[in-house]
């Protein structure tokens, strides 16, 4: 039986860290707790692997992403840049900002073609990241965790021009001056991930897809950094055949040759099906369910309206996967054999979509939790083994410093210190990354030792 003492919950949220086991427990006194932690650790330099779809879906995806919001409203023509972009930071700049922007810059001159690059200093730039607190942020846009405006370069300037036409993407056709406004007090992950999504939104589509299985724009943020559709999304919405001012139907003739020109491997490909756009009674239940407000109960039920929904409208795409996902979330506290067959099915549906393994990573991650917990520790270490590739690949510093450390708790109770030390060590500088201060990457510590103690002695 699933110990009491723990429950086990996922944090969802945009352009934030992608999921990540947060555990709530009596915690043992853990070795290192008084012991300088290692120096932060940096993903190496590595190329998306292309996408892996069919050009006639990439093309429907494409277009509901040129020609729609966020919010559902449809914007009457294509916007971009012309011409070379420079891109400015100014605010409190995290120490991380720097090296991770260059990196994000460099990967969209190669793989999207971007001209693009950082701005000399002091002169004008084509896109300006603001870093304020996150705070001051929240008093003016609550809900999120940071955010792309047109025609502003600051949170100051947004907040001056807020409400008026000027800052209202339905009148921009040629793209001049974009704002991305991202927390200065928050995680380096946190940062990054808002650089990677923020930076595609300010120079290509503005909408997100909770369809999308290989995208940053989505946002469910399993994708923490762009992928090679994203890149791909990008080199087309750049491509000499389309223009500023362009309208969806004009857009939508040109992408069949656009897309059979950039990305042949995708011609001739079956249709996975499932490119309805999501009802907004399904889309409100997510936000239920995943979002950090709200009783246990209420995000059980928002789950399984989730599920209702996806079942009705005959997904089996990357929707009904997250359904199942959010529905498992729900149950982690009250149902452990639920929460397991609701992951489960999760990992089924993703282990058959294009992007899917970073969300499969998730599940393992999750189900390897409960075995540590559980005192199962062989099956632990095998799931955490199976994970940690994927999620390096994935470059999710947070995700994988957690599947580290139940490796690291797994080896322990298995007898086998050496390699328990190992991985440990390991996991502290990539926890520096994704969580940020000492005092959370011990407690994130903390609380894996504390599953494997209720796992000794249950």
């Amino acid at each position: 039986m699933f110990p009491a003492v723990a429950a086990l919950s996922l944090i969802l949220s945009a352009c934030s860290p992608a999921p990540v086991a947060q555990v709530t427990m009596n915690r043992p006194a853990q070795a290192m707790s008084g012991t300088a932690l290692p120096p932060l650790q940096a993903f190496a330099p590595q190329a998306a692997p292309a996408a892996g779809r069919s050009n006639a879906d990439i093309a429907r995806d494409i277009l509901d992403l040129e020609f729609l919001l966020e919010s559902g409203r449809a914007l009457p023509a294509l916007s971009r840049f012309e011409g070379p972009i420079t891109v400015a930071m100014t605010g409190d700049v995290p120490a991380t900002a720097p090296p991770d922007l260059a990196r994000a810059l460099s990967r969209l001159r190669a793989e999207a073609g971007l001209d693009i690059r950082a701005a000399t200093t002091g002169a004008p730039a084509s896109i300006t990241i603001d870093f304020q607190p996150r705070a001051t942020m929240r008093r003016l846009v609550p809900s999120a965790s940071c955010f792309v405006v047109p025609r502003a370069t600051s949170l100051a300037e947004y907040r001056a021009l807020r409400g008026s036409p000027q800052v209202d993407w339905a009148s921009v056709t040629r793209r001049d001056r974009v704002g991305i406004i991202v927390p200065s007090d928050t995680t380096p992950q946190e940062v990054r991930d808002c650089l990677h999504e923020e930076l595609a939104q300010a120079v290509g589509p503005l909408n997100d897809l909770y369809r999308l299985p290989d995208s940053v724009f989505n946002d469910d943020n399993f994708h923490t950094v762009l992928t090679g559709f994203d890149m791909l999304v990008l080199r087309v919405h750049y491509d000499p055949a389309l223009r500023p001012g362009m309208s969806r139907q004009e857009v939508a003739a040109r992408l069949p040759a656009i897309l059979a020109r950039l990305n042949p491997a995708g011609e001739g490909r079956a249709s996975a099906g499932g490119t309805n756009m999501a009802p907004r009674a399904w889309i409100d239940a997510v936000e239920t369910a995943i979002g950090p407000r709200g009783s246990d109960a209420a995000r059980r039920r928002a789950a399984e309206r989730m599920l209702s929904i996806a079942r009705a409208q005959g997904w089996q795409d990357n929707r009904l996967a997250f359904s199942w996902f959010a529905l498992g979330r729900a149950q982690v506290g009250s149902d452990m054999a639920a929460a397991s067959r609701a992951f489960l099915e999760a990992r089924r549906i993703w282990q058959g979509l294009p992007g899917g393994d970073i969300r499969a990573a998730h599940v393992d991650m999750q189900l390897a939790a409960f075995s540590l917990a559980q005192g199962r520790f062989a099956e632990a270490l095998a799931l955490s083994d199976r994970a940690i590739p994927v999620v390096r690949r994935a470059e999710n510093a947070a995700l994988l410093a957690t599947l580290l450390m139940i490796r690291a708790e797994a080896q322990t109770a298995l007898g086998r210190p050496d390699l328990a030390k190992s991985a440990r060590l390991d996991s502290l500088g990539w926890a520096r990354y994704g969580f940020g201060t000492d005092a959370m990457v011990r407690a994130r510590q903390s609380d894996i030792a504390g599953l494997a103690a209720s796992g000794r002695s249950g």
